[in-house]
């Protein structure tokens, strides 16, 4: 087995270089994980801008798969897996004993580590999955995946819990409700797939003219209807096709703040808005409060994914029965992490992505 594992590391915002590392020793608790994909989001862009501000130098990456290639004893039995099994590792290093944890909302956890955020005087250092191989910490929380799925395909398991998370579990979505998704990204599209499966009834995603592409796909994904917010009055399309308003709300939208304020308009009366697209702590104007108060709306704010989230993906991917590897359109070697990063971000010559990913074997 090798010794070493090469990762990029990130020194600084927009500083990414190619280092070498010694591969850890193993204990009784934890493992050493081969990657075979990292998947890359909207986190990778703002953390590579540097908006997260976060201690470098470290090693990005918070979407691992990969293949158990050490693992202690008591890790093995505790998580259920062994060497040679294929797993996906939860973001989240929760301390599991906190008041938080205790109540079911690790995500939550008042002294939570995040994978790729963790820097590298933290002992072994290992800690993101832009890497040929990353430590799991005995905290961790790992799914077991069938490795007979392409890499590229089961890695979507990130973006697919999110979609069930933030469409479904949050706002309690039934089957036969309205939902209207704002912003037809990775995460708007693993929205749709989510609502879909839970029996949601009218679906809509809203985007912009340059989203043309996501929008069709959101169509075959099951969207009933999509709208083109530049060109078309979404407001009337919306009430039109849901009787005065949807259900639920979902802005998975990054940094833009005019769908904050149009959720209000959009939803139905005693309806759910749910807030998962971050916006650079910006104030959002025309942010009429009194709208919450005459419509009784429910708004709630979504940070990360939890268990019951991650399972119900691997079991849609695992399933075969959703085409979502139409969703995955770029991959990248290691040491291109930056372009792949870019490209993602629209900053890179040729087709923006929907979803990419990192695969450290090819080369």
């Amino acid at each position: 087995m090798k010794r070493t594992t090469a990762a990029m590391v990130q020194t600084g915002p927009r500083k990414l270089e190619l280092r070498s590392f010694p591969l850890p020793e193993i204990g009784d608790e934890d493992a050493l994980l081969r990657i075979e994909a990292c998947g890359i989001c909207g986190s990778d862009v703002e953390q590579y801008h540097g908006a997260l501000r976060l201690p470098f130098p470290l090693i990005p990456g918070h979407e691992p798969l990969g293949i158990i290639e050490r693992i202690g004893d008591r890790a093995a039995q505790r998580w259920g897996v062994d060497v040679g099994d294929r797993v996906a590792v939860e973001t989240m290093l929760a301390c599991k004993f906190c008041d938080a944890c205790l109540g079911g909302r690790y995500h939550l956890c008042r002294t939570r580590r995040i994978y790729s955020y963790i820097p590298l005087d933290q002992e072994p250092g290992l800690w993101g999955a832009y890497a040929e191989y990353m430590y799991v910490a005995p905290n961790s929380v790992v799914h077991k995946v069938d490795r007979s799925l392409p890499p590229e395909l089961a890695v979507l398991f990130n973006p697919l819990g999110a979609g069930f998370r933030w469409a479904v579990e949050i706002p309690d979505t039934q089957p036969g409700q309205s939902v209207v998704i704002l912003g037809p990204g990775q995460r708007g599209l693993a929205s749709v797939v989510a609502c879909r499966q839970v029996g949601a009834g009218t679906v809509i995603v809203t985007g912009l003219a340059s989203d043309a592409p996501k929008l069709a796909l959101a169509r075959e994904f099951g969207a009933d209807l999509t709208i083109d917010v530049e060109n078309e009055d979404a407001g009337a399309r919306i009430l039109a096709a849901t009787d005065g308003g949807a259900d639920v709300v979902v802005d998975v939208s990054a940094y833009a703040t005019s769908p904050v304020a149009a959720a209000l308009d959009y939803v139905k009366p005693g309806g759910t808005i749910v807030l998962a697209g971050v916006k650079g702590y910006k104030p959002v104007p025309d942010f009429i409060s009194d709208k919450i108060v005459m419509k009784e709306i429910s708004i709630r704010g979504a940070i990360g994914v939890t268990h019951t989230g991650y399972a119900q993906a691997i079991r849609v991917i695992e399933s075969r029965r959703v085409p979502l590897e139409k969703m995955h359109t770029h991959d990248f070697r290691l040491r291109d992490a930056e372009e792949a990063i870019l490209t993602l971000a629209g900053e890179a010559p040729g087709p923006r992505s929907i979803h990419s990913c990192l695969l450290p074997g090819l080369g």
